[in-house]
């Protein structure tokens, strides 16, 4: 991790090895020495997802996250609107189901790359010294 980040500072610059280190490092980091305790790899992605928007909101000085929420509000309004429902949700709804999204997404992510992982090294011949976790054991 710490030699692409590096890599990436020399070659392409902070923001390159920022991005890399938000969005791929940090979490690959903490799958490798937390392997089995599940809720801390997601819990990291989910928050280096957000420090990633904040970031980039900063750099390209637009408030992304609140594009964000701004569309899914209008979203919800006309999915609402198309149902016959004639309300509007107050924006404490609107954030906690970004929060629930951006947690779904961060626990299908890290699932499926424990998922290939496990795959990945019980064929290059470490099945007797991998363990998975129970939760992943459960689901296979």
């Amino acid at each position: 991790m710490v030699a692409t980040a590096v890599l990436l500072l020399v070659l392409s610059g902070p923001l390159k090895a920022l991005t890399y280190l938000l969005m791929h490092g940090i979490l690959g980091f903490s799958m490798g020495t937390l392997w089995s305790l599940n809720p801390t790899s997601f819990s990291v992605r989910a928050l280096c997802a957000i420090g990633y928007v904040l970031i980039s909101s900063f750099l390209i000085r637009e408030n992304i996250l609140d594009l964000i929420t701004i569309n899914l509000h209008a979203l919800l309004t006309y999915l609402f609107a198309s149902l016959g429902v004639n309300s509007i949700l107050p924006m404490g709804v609107i954030y906690a189901i970004f929060g629930f999204v951006l947690l779904l997404n961060s626990i299908f992510l890290v699932f499926l790359l424990h998922l290939l992982y496990s795959i990945i090294l019980s064929r290059l011949g470490m099945k007797s010294s991998l363990k998975l976790p129970t939760w992943l054991e459960k689901a296979l």
